[in-house]
Parts: structure tokens; sequence; C-alpha cells
């Protein structure tokens, strides 16, 4: 994906119950309205769930970052995130490979100024579900069933090779933002998980994805599952799933290289979380 600071003027694009509810009014204004519980506020952001007509919703909502958090992040050599935009185009991309994700029910941008530039993102709530870190609390205490375990080893891993193969990195690759969409916490040994990925809003598409960002979200997810009790096997089972159809015995002589990588990133967030309380 290009980098652009600056974006056509205004789009805007509402898709049912909203397009009816708001037809002729000032959308920006409506969504400003909107009232729910309020999972994240932060400079020129906010995140927050909301019902409509008896459905679940999740409202980001984008109203700047100013010119100083741009120049921070371009002197650091990250690229900022302006607004809602870069979610949206992930989520159509995630669809349009055929990965599980949020379905968009509104979107809208205006303003040419990067740093003042409004934009929000609409999405339907992805329910029942629970989050992989969530689910995998208890593991390492009281381990799952070996098919159980197996059986979300083995769906991640394939989401995140067509995820990377569309082109498609996370930036932010947690268990936390891994949904399993079921209505009960416990995996039924029989039963493949349907997963979907969420909070997108630093994701970044490309025609392919770059080893160097590729390796990035799979560190990140290493990281995350440190607490869960995996085995050294549980790990080779990811990456016979994550680089098939190589066999695994080629895949630990090819990718030793990748292999050492993730290791030293895994160690990097881990002194990084020690001693700040991030994971990034």
């Amino acid at each position: 994906m290009c980098f652009r600071l600056f974006s056509p003027q205004e789009s805007l694009t509402l898709e049912e119950p909203f397009r009816s509810l708001w037809a002729g009014r000032d959308v920006f204004a409506e969504v400003s309205r909107l009232t729910g519980k309020t999972y994240r506020t932060m400079p020129g952001r906010r995140t927050l769930r909301f019902e409509m007509e008896g459905k679940g919703y999740f409202l980001k909502c984008h109203d700047g970052v100013g010119w100083r958090e741009i120049f921070k992040n371009l002197l650091s050599g990250k690229l900022p995130v302006l607004g809602a935009e870069t979610e949206w185009q992930a989520l159509r991309a995630l669809a349009s490979a055929g990965l599980s994700a949020a379905r968009v029910a509104g979107f809208g941008a205006r303003g040419r100024n990067p740093a003042r530039r409004q934009s929000f993102l609409i999405t339907e709530e992805i329910a029942p579900a629970i989050d992989l870190e969530t689910l995998t609390l208890s593991w390492k205490a009281a381990p799952p069933a070996a098919r159980q375990k197996r059986a979300l080893i083995f769906a991640v891993a394939r989401y995140l090779r067509a995820m990377h193969r569309a082109g498609i990195n996370h930036r932010d690759c947690y268990l936390c933002h891994f949904l399993w969409k079921t209505a009960d916490s416990a995996l039924p040994p029989e039963k493949t998980p349907g997963l979907a990925l969420i909070d997108l809003h630093r994701a970044q598409i490309r025609a392919a994805t770059p080893c160097r960002w590729r390796d990035k979200d799979l560190a990140a997810l290493y990281f995350s599952a440190r607490e869960t009790g995996c085995t050294r096997q549980d790990h080779l089972r990811f990456l016979q799933t994550y680089f098939a159809p190589r066999p695994l015995r080629e895949i630990l002589r090819d990718e030793t290289k990748t292999l050492r990588a993730l290791e030293q990133k895994n160690a990097r967030l881990m002194a990084r979380y020690q001693k700040y309380g991030e994971r990034l």
C-alpha cells in the first residue's frame, strides 16, 4: 500500500440500517452522537460499542492525529495511522482473499489536511465470539484436549498463511486480535474453529508481503503465545501448516534464518514488555 499524506477530500459509504436512518442528514454529526460502551480513548481516536435496531456494532472515530504525531512517526521510520481508511481497506482486502473479518457497515472520511482529517468506521459486532488470548488463558495450568489445541493451531496458521500470501500484514498480530466465533469458551474437539481478525488500523496491503513484515507478525504471535503452554511439537505443527506444502524437514532447513530471526524478535519484545509493560 502506498503511503499518501493527502487523500481525496470526501468519501462515504453506508449499509443498512444506517443508509436509511441517516438519509439526507449530516452523517458525521450522526456518528458523533452515537453512544455506548467506550473501549478505548486516545488523542484523536475513540472506539465504542453501540447498538442499533437490536444489533451490536463497533465504531472507530478518528479526528486527526496532528502534525506533531505525523512527523514523530515519520522521523522514527514508522507510517502514521491517519484515520479509518487503513482498517477499511484492510477489511476489504481480507474479504477479497476469502478470509473472515468484521463486516463493514459504514465508512466515511472528509478533509484534505492529514493532521485534521476526520474519518469513521462502523463494523458489525462479531458475536458470539471469544478472543484467543482469553480462550488460552488457562491452558498452561489446565491443558486442553490435544485435538482442541491442534484445531486452533492449524486454524491460526492457515489464516496467517492466506493473509500473508494475499499481501496483507497486521502489525499487531497477537492472540487477543483473533476471535473464535462461538457461544462457548470450550472448543469441541470435532469442530474446526471459525476465526476472524480484528483491530486492523495499522495493517499494510501490498501485492506481496515482504519477509520483514511477515516475520514481525509471526514474532508477535509467537510472543503472545508464550503463556499458553504450547510445546516444541506444537510450534512445529504451526510451521508445517504455515509453510505448507513443503515437508517439515525442508522447512527447518530452508527457514533457519527466519526461525533465528523470530527468536531474536521475540527476545526483544519480551525485553520491552518487561521494561515498559508493552507488547510493541
